[in-house]
C-alpha cells in the first residue's frame, strides 16, 4: 500500500477539519501523513508508538511531506497506559488492535481518551484468525461487538482495500454514546 491507498481507507469517513486527534500505534507514520492530509494543518495530531526509531522516521516523514512539524506531538508510550493526552476529538488506531488480545479493554480505554461524540477510526485486516505477525486480527463483523461492548455506538464500514498478506483491510468508524 502507499499515501494514495492510506489516504483512500480514511477519506470516506469525511473527517472533519482540524481538531486534536491521536495516531495510536502510529509506528513510521503511513497512516498518520494520511489522517494529517484530510483533516489539515489546523490539527494538532498526537502520534503514539513505543518504538522510539519508529517515531523518530514518522517525524522525518512528516516533515518531509508537510514541509514543518507544528501540530504533530510525538509521544513514546505503550498503548496499554498513555499518559498526557487531552481530551481528543478522534483516535486513529491503524494496525495497532491486533497486537491487543482483550480488544474490548483496549478499545474502552481509547473511548475514555475521547470527547463526548469522538469518533474511533480503526484500519484493520479483515478476517479473526491471526498469525505470528498479526496475532489478534478483527473482522469487521467481530469490531463491532467489541466496539459496542467498549461503549461505542455501533461502527460503520468505510472503506476496505486487498490485502496480499490476509485477505483485505478495512476501514471503519465509530462514535462515543
Amino acid at each position: 500500500m502507499n499515501h494514495d491507498d492510506h489516504v483512500s481507507l480514511l477519506r470516506p469517513a469525511r473527517l472533519p477539519s482540524g481538531g486534536t486527534w491521536a495516531d495510536l500505534g502510529a509506528g513510521t507514520g503511513a497512516f498518520t501523513l494520511a489522517l494529517r492530509e484530510l483533516v489539515g494543518g489546523e490539527a494538532v495530531i498526537y502520534a503514539v508508538d513505543k518504538d522510539r526509531s519508529s517515531l523518530a522516521e514518522l517525524r522525518r516523514g512528516y516533515e518531509g511531506r508537510f514541509g514543518e512539524t507544528s501540530g504533530l506531538h510525538i509521544l513514546h508510550a505503550d498503548l496499554r497506559a498513555i499518559p498526557g493526552l487531552p481530551p481528543l476529538d478522534g483516535v486513529l488506531m491503524a494496525n495497532s488492535l491486533h497486537f491487543f488480545k482483550d480488544n474490548v479493554d483496549l478499545l474502552s480505554r481509547v473511548r475514555g481518551l475521547l470527547k463526548p461524540g469522538g469518533m474511533l477510526l480503526l484500519v484493520e485486516y479483515n478476517v479473526d484468525r491471526g498469525n505470528p505477525w498479526v496475532p489478534y486480527p478483527l473482522s469487521f463483523s467481530t469490531f463491532k461487538s467489541a466496539a459496542t461492548a467498549a461503549g461505542f455506538e455501533v461502527p460503520r464500514l468505510v472503506a476496505t482495500h486487498p490485502s496480499s498478506f490476509l485477505r483485505e483491510f478495512y476501514s471503519a468508524s465509530a462514535l462515543t454514546r
